[in-house]
């Protein structure tokens, strides 16, 4: 019987080893990782040929609700937009409603907002890193990480009493001046802090298993990084150099010393070093903000109702944890913007996912997409 089968397959064919290209769905997922995001894959055994992000599922229409209501109360959805990272969404409308409404902040103000964004950008990228460690099974830097964001959010729940969804930064300041008891506690979470990144680091950055699943995987030269559009630690991760803290200062990110850091190899790793290093650089920053910050009003003087001028337009944009966020306001005269457009860098860098998945395996998905550190909402706003 045996010898029948094999004399009917033609032994110079590659009938044995051809496989036929079929279509599978990955998620959507919970929106508990990195959103509500459903990817059709095409695949050759177990080869990529083709990645195609399907959108929508988390789409809440917050740009055209922000039309509907009055200025201060759009700074509730800005906390939506990125749930990982909302006191940057709160900082990037709140400084837009400012230059269109002509509003000048006080100095201790600017101060709190710098140290709370960059709280925010340690709690976002321990989160990004939990999860892309645990994408790539990797368990403990995800407790770690947890661990330690923890401790960010009792800073914020100290302050604002919230530890995720924060309207803390509004229009014209902050919501209300800290503790006494915040400035040392903070600083002994940043002194704690510093030294748990090299932990992290022990953990993944040379582990054998992390660099074979990252070290030349989803590679994207410089050149097509900003054709695609790439923003923030994707990019910079590329070698290209992009930080609006650095080229386009706001608050007082001009008057303080912190390097931008950029890695070259264009591979999921060289994306992961970038954040971690990042984290550093966050320490620093915080520090010097809570050295330089002196006492003072923390909210400028408003009107009772404030109205955007007829027919006049602001754009501002900020270095948020995932890139480049940018908010587009037009005033007509009433107490509500008549056009408000959220530009988050998460649509640009889920765009490249196809190209950088081409040719990789079905595991390597999760691994290109955790080193994009993607929030849904973005995407669907």
């Amino acid at each position: 019987m045996t010898d029948l089968l094999l004399s009917q397959i033609d032994i110079n064919s590659n009938s044995l080893t051809e496989t036929d290209e079929y279509i599978v769905n990955l998620g959507p997922q919970h929106p508990a990782t990195h959103g509500v995001l459903r990817l059709v894959v095409k695949l050759d055994g177990e080869v990529v040929k083709e990645t195609m992000p399907v959108l929508g599922y988390l789409h809440r229409s917050i740009e055209k609700i922000c039309e509907n209501r009055t200025y201060p109360q759009c700074i509730t959805y800005t906390d939506r937009v990125d749930y990982a990272s909302a006191m940057s969404a709160n900082l990037a409308y709140a400084m837009a409603a400012e230059k269109l409404l002509n509003i000048e902040i006080p100095p201790r103000a600017q101060w709190l907002r710098m140290i709370f964004v960059e709280l925010q950008r340690i709690a976002s990228h321990l989160l990004w890193l939990g999860a892309f460690a645990g994408d790539l099974g990797a368990f403990t830097p995800f407790l770690y990480g947890l661990r330690e964001r923890e401790r960010v959010l009792d800073l914020f729940e100290m302050t604002c009493g919230q530890r995720l969804t924060y309207n803390y930064i509004r229009i014209g300041g902050v919501m209300i001046d800290v503790l006494p008891e915040f400035v040392e506690k903070c600083r002994l979470f940043l002194d704690y802090f510093f030294k748990k990144v090299d932990e992290y680091e022990e953990l993944l950055t040379y582990n054998p298993i992390f660099l074979e699943r990252t070290k030349g995987v989803g590679f994207i030269t410089p050149e097509e990084a900003i054709n695609w559009g790439l923003a923030g630690p994707s990019l910079r991760g590329s070698g290209v150099s992009c930080d609006i803290r650095k080229q386009q200062p706001y608050l007082f990110y001009d008057q303080i010393d912190f390097k931008e850091e950029i890695s070259y190899g264009g591979d999921c790793w060289s994306r992961y070093k970038v954040r971690m290093n990042e984290m550093r650089q966050c320490v620093s920053i915080i520090r010097q903000c809570l050295d330089h910050m002196g006492p003072g009003a923390v909210e400028a003087k408003l009107p009772p109702v404030l109205k955007g001028p007829n027919g006049q337009e602001a754009y501002s944009r900020i270095e948020s944890s995932r890139g480049e966020m940018g908010v587009y306001l037009v005033g007509n005269g009433t107490p509500k913007p008549w056009k408000c457009k959220f530009r988050c860098a998460s649509f640009n860098n889920l765009s490249v996912i196809d190209k950088l998945t081409r040719g990789w395996k079905v595991a390597d998905i999760m691994a290109v997409l955790g080193s994009l550190d993607i929030i849904i909402p973005e995407v669907d706003r």
